[in-house]
């Protein structure tokens, strides 16, 4: 029914040119039933597999589920288009969607005068689609990358986790995870999946993590907040740990940076910092009439208790981003993705508690109603 939505003439959910508001609203709730329902159907899926289940028709349904979205036009979010602007111009972190031709009127208009905030990783990756011409194409691009990167995340958390077929569902039934990667085509989901991918290979190819590490980092700063925990539970366990992947993917990716945009990559910290001073609506903080930052220092104390929990053998990273999304002041919907498939794999109750109550309070936002 989301699918079907978003080809209505006048309906507002499928993205356009810099994202401006349209259509009628009415199809933008019949969007936020159909997703509500199947988010009901998603929880009362994990319900019934609490007691286990068979792996193989569990990914099966996350493939229908997450592949969905790949027939409906770019939904709820130009950020898409953005990466193909950023994509467009000489050097991402000097110049601004608005200096990119055509590709420039489809990114956000909030995003038109404004640097890229990605890492060097993405930056670099994203390069091949400056030979795309058509917004459709550029597009569903980035919406098969998100679709990919999610189910890699979720064939990857059943491996790690003791109860593989409910948290391959945990990640890949989950129908806001669908409507904003699959359908919205957003970046982070590539961050988590490599996040994912070097905890997976922690164990046998710890060399691989440590690569997979340094790309995630530089695709998005969050991975690094994980690091000390996996660090302390590490030398708690006895787990052996490699930092040659990790120093030469890093070396070598910013090299690269180098050469294609000199040392501007480095200016990234600029947008970051006003990305930080900025707010949306259903960030807790701005709910609860604080200042920006106040929920910041509950944050470091909780951060404190679970650098000591890692200490004693328990890195509880999903725990660790749920928590840090309670904070922010600028949080969206998909950054829900940042917590979903950590808490799965963590095995953590508590983690998996908080990344269904997010993605139950997020998924109104952004639909337009």
């Amino acid at each position: 029914m989301c699918v079907a939505c978003a080809w209505i003439e006048d309906s507002p959910v499928a993205a356009v040119a810099g994202g401006a508001p349209h259509g009628d609203p009415a199809w933008g709730r019949v969007f936020l039933v159909a997703l509500a329902v199947g988010f009901a159907a998603y929880l009362a899926a994990l319900w019934l597999l609490r007691g286990g289940g068979r792996l193989r028709p569990v990914l099966a349904v996350a493939c229908a589920i997450q592949l969905a979205p790949l027939a409906a036009p770019l939904l709820l979010s130009t950020d898409a288009w953005s990466y193909w602007a950023y994509a467009k111009v000489d050097n991402p972190y000097r110049d601004t969607p608005a200096e990119a031709g055509e590709a420039g009127r489809y990114a956000g208009e909030a995003w038109r005068d404004k640097t890229s905030v990605y890492g060097p990783a993405f930056s670099l990756a994203s390069e091949p689609v400056a030979a795309v011409d058509s917004p459709d194409v550029a597009a569903w691009t980035y919406k098969v990358a998100g679709a990919a990167a999610v189910l890699l995340a979720a064939l990857l958390t059943a491996r790690r986790s003791s109860r593989g077929a409910y948290a391959a569902a945990f990640v890949g039934w989950n129908p806001v995870l669908a409507v904003h990667f699959s359908g919205g085509g957003h970046n982070d989901a590539l961050m988590m999946a490599l996040v994912v991918a070097a905890l997976a290979l922690a164990a046998a190819r710890p060399r691989l993590a440590g690569a997979a590490w340094a790309l995630a980092a530089l695709v998005k700063w969050v991975p690094l907040l994980l690091l000390p925990l996996r660090a302390l539970e590490a030398r708690a366990t006895g787990r052996r740990v490699d930092h040659l992947g990790f120093a030469v993917t890093a070396v070598g990716v910013l090299a690269l940076a180098t050469v294609a945009y000199g040392f501007a990559w480095l200016d990234v910290a600029a947008p970051l910092a006003r990305n930080a001073t900025r707010e949306t609506s259903y960030a807790l903080p701005h709910r609860l009439g604080l200042p920006s930052g106040a929920l910041l220092v509950p944050f470091v104390v909780a951060y404190a208790w679970l650098l000591r929990e890692a200490a004693r053998g328990r890195a509880r990273l999903g725990l660790a981003l749920g928590l840090l999304l309670l904070a922010l002041p600028y949080l969206t919907v998909w950054y829900v993705v940042w917590t979903v498939p950590l808490a799965a794999g963590d095995d953590d109750r508590p983690a998996q508690l908080l990344a269904l109550g997010l993605c139950a309070y997020l998924l109104p936002q952004t639909i337009p109603t």
